[in-house]
């Protein structure tokens, strides 16, 4: 059973050709005000490529932007359609496909590493029991990249995200300390704590 409704789907497929302007700051991101964005975005592409070489699930890869950086064998997964279209155009020498979290299409303790990015706080309660479930049988090792929590932002909140088309779309979010995240997956070993993001790696074997 797919854990992603499909308004959030449709959201997604929607925002595929415009959602790298969060990344970089453009489009409807340019007005924002995000000090220290930018240098803290080329800090975790950095630190993406100094992870280890591995066979690598990057699970709600999205436009691969982040995948790009990681080293080894690396298979991207993303739902939406336009998402894997442009990551495969952006990563012509990994395997990009369409496919849902829950379940993974994959064969027990087919990867090294797990790596997804923005995807887990997105997950409500059940979603995230279901996630990780998935997580434990496919994979000898979890890498979370996630929005950090700011004193702007609640915790957890629903949040109205508006896309260049004009159209409004309700989506779940939480935010981030990267120790409690470790404590939340029973362990495991802080990667960043920065104001914009946090990263952990644990171990699931």
């Amino acid at each position: 059973m797919a854990i992603i409704d499909e308004r959030v789907r449709a959201y997604y497929d929607r925002r595929a050709l415009e959602y790298d302007d969060w990344w970089l700051g453009k489009g409807l991101f340019k007005r924002r005000n995000r000090p220290g964005w930018a240098a803290e975005v080329e800090l975790l592409t950095r630190l993406l490529e100094q992870l280890s070489p591995a066979r690598t699930l990057d699970i709600a890869c999205g436009t691969g932007f982040l995948t790009c950086h990681l080293r080894g064998e690396v298979v991207g997964l993303d739902q939406s359609a336009e998402m894997v279209q442009i990551a495969a155009s952006r990563m012509p020498t990994a395997q990009v496909l369409q496919g849902d979290a829950v379940p993974l299409p994959f064969r027990d303790q087919a990867f090294d590493r797990i790596f997804t990015s923005h995807f887990y706080g997105h997950l409500l309660p059940a979603e995230r029991v279901a996630f990780l479930a998935e997580v434990c049988r496919v994979g000898a090792q979890l890498v979370v990249v996630d929005a950090a929590l700011r004193d702007d932002v609640d915790r957890e909140e629903w949040q109205e995200r508006t896309l260049n088309d004009g159209s409004c779309h309700r989506v779940y979010k939480r935010y981030f300390v990267a120790t409690d995240l470790v404590e939340e997956f029973g362990g495991g070993t802080v990667l960043h704590e920065g104001r914009w993001f946090v990263a952990v790696a644990v171990e699931t074997g």
